[in-house]
């Protein structure tokens, strides 16, 4: 029988992963804490540890699971930086789910977008004390406006479409373009600093790596129009926080919806109201009339759950089987 360490767990993880495994059979021992160097000796005696977003997958904690005889690190997400893969050195597999729901996370930018737009939660606050005054609760319409997309994968794609409903201009940066989406969503591919200079919203949808970690900064905000808005639903060192609070000061960006953070591992998908502990740069953001946080929910959907826990239980039988899997991260 297989064994699996599951990390970072979520009482909807249990439920959701119990369901599935009801097929499979999995001998499944399900850990709060995330995986790091302190908690990888709880692997020992484990073929597969299956971990999420923010558990810390560097070289001493793959040493660590090398020496416990781990075979498979399972990814229950579609991102893989968290994960050192020159170290694994061919001694442990990593698999992942590449396609959950994109349909969930470019939704969840939308919604982000239009609160911080149309000031739903300063409404809301104020109508529950019987103010119906509309002072301070001006936006705009998307219609017509320019939206920068960052990543043109499955979710960023998904994003286009949304956008293109509501009538924008839509303009794009990727290393890679599908120019057959570009021409049938509608679509055009940039340069980014033509997407900077041009987008009255910037949405992000690209994987973390090492060329892009804190892409936006004081250098590439300088770039952008005043006023504009950015959304980020993908890994929070995209943006250099230091760099967002201070342009945020000056007025230059008119406002933020994040659901994720820069150093995020220590408090987003935990409850930390009774903690003493606090990030500053996460206090000033929170502080912020014009920023929107929530706590890396953009996947949080029913249909994304089901997808992560039948992939995820999927790929780790294609591997034991097959020796390989089509979702192996390479």
């Amino acid at each position: 029988m297989i064994k699996i360490a599951f990390f970072a767990t979520k009482e909807y993880d249990k439920k959701i992963f119990n369901k599935y495994n009801k097929e499979y059979k999995y001998e499944i021992t399900y850990f709060d804490s995330n995986l790091n160097k302190e908690t990888a000796p709880l692997a020992k005696g484990y073929d597969v540890i299956c971990i999420f977003v923010n558990d810390i997958v560097d070289k001493e904690t793959i040493e660590i699971l090398k020496e416990n005889g781990v075979k498979l690190i399972a990814l229950r997400c579609a991102g893989f930086n968290n994960v050192a893969l020159n170290s694994l050195n061919g001694d442990i597999k990593v698999v992942r789910v590449p396609s959950y729901s994109p349909h969930a996370v470019a939704e969840h930018a939308t919604a982000l977008l239009l609160e911080i737009n149309r000031k739903i939660y300063k409404a809301y606050q104020r109508t529950k004390k019987y103010n119906f005054t509309l002072d301070g609760l001006l936006g705009f319409d998307i219609y017509g406006k320019t939206v920068g997309v960052v990543g043109t994968g499955k979710i960023g794609k998904e994003f286009c479409k949304i956008m293109k409903g509501f009538g924008a201009n839509i303009i794009a940066y990727d290393v890679y373009h599908d120019d057959e989406a570009a021409k049938e969503i509608g679509f055009k591919y940039v340069e980014l600093d033509e997407l900077l200079s041009k987008s009255d919203i910037i949405s992000i949808h690209c994987p973390l790596t090492k060329e892009n970690e804190k892409l936006i900064n004081s250098t590439t905000i300088e770039k952008m129009k005043n006023g504009v808005i950015i959304i980020n639903t993908s890994r929070g060192k995209l943006i250099d926080s230091n760099s967002l609070i201070e342009e945020l000061e000056k007025g230059k960006i008119g406002g933020v919806g994040l659901d994720v953070f820069d150093e995020e591992s220590e408090f987003f998908l935990n409850d930390m109201s009774r903690e003493y502990k606090r990030n500053r740069n996460l206090s000033v953001l929170l502080s912020m009339p014009n920023v929107i946080i929530t706590s890396h929910q953009a996947f949080f959907t029913r249909e994304a759950l089901n997808k992560i826990a039948q992939d995820t239980c999927e790929n780790i039988k294609e591997y034991f089987e097959t020796g390989t899997c089509v979702n192996e991260v390479k």
